[in-house]
């Protein structure tokens, strides 16, 4: 399983980020994007909330039932190994973090779940890889600049990176292009205004505009 999802994660690229949506509002969310063509669903835990434990791991739930192998569900903003092991109970099949802390990525290994840490600079993607990581989420990615993305690249090319913060239509292709294996997303495909309006439709042409960059950069 663990291998058929990395190369989910590689074909598909876009991994559309859900934070403080659930019920209804996030499935009818992940029914939209699904419609555009994202496959890709993270789920995070919301650090600020005394029960997102409990509220994150029943989202993925729900999603994982809801929508099966149609849509591939990981928990985001992962800190403890708690989070981990709730995160696996629920369904999900990848696990990412904004650091990287070997505790984690050692639990989600051996819960045979694909491993996403967080990094910034180049010894900390390095030694995210080197502590099992199957993917290293550079973050957050715009702040870095793409001079600084494409110097790394140089020395760091042997480990599969997936670009987070500030990813757009209009900066998607860059990374790509330098071989990015994808790309978290949340305010274009998760923007709270549209889900608090209803408006899934523009939700679901935005998830088509990113699916169509993929696409053509294949």
């Amino acid at each position: 399983m663990k291998e058929d999802i990395c190369e989910f994660i590689e074909k598909n690229k876009v991994i559309a980020i859900c934070r403080g949506t659930y019920g209804e509002d996030l499935i009818n969310l992940v029914s939209a994007l699904k419609e555009g063509g994202v496959k890709l669903v993270e789920v995070t835990f919301d650090q600020g909330d005394a029960e997102c434990l409990t509220k994150t791991a029943e989202a993925i739930s729900l999603l994982v039932k809801e929508f099966g192998e149609e849509v591939r569900i990981g928990a985001g903003t992962v800190l403890s190994i708690q989070q981990v092991q709730a995160a696996y109970q629920a369904g999900a099949e990848y696990i990412i973090s904004p650091n990287t802390n070997p505790e984690v990525i050692k639990q989600t290994k051996e819960l045979n779940l694909i491993s996403i840490p967080g990094a910034f600079s180049p010894s900390e993607i390095i030694s995210a890889h080197e502590a099992g990581a199957d993917f290293v989420k550079l973050f957050p990615v715009r702040a870095l600049g793409m001079g600084y993305v494409k110097d790394i690249l140089g020395p760091i090319n042997h480990i599969k990176l997936i670009a987070t913060a500030g990813v757009t239509p209009e900066n998607l292709p860059d990374y790509l292009e330098l071989g990015f294996s994808g790309a978290g997303i949340s305010g274009y495909l998760t923007d709270k205004h549209l889900i608090k309006t209803g408006d899934f439709n523009t939700i679901k042409e935005h998830a088509r505009e990113m699916m169509a960059i993929v696409n053509q950069a294949d």
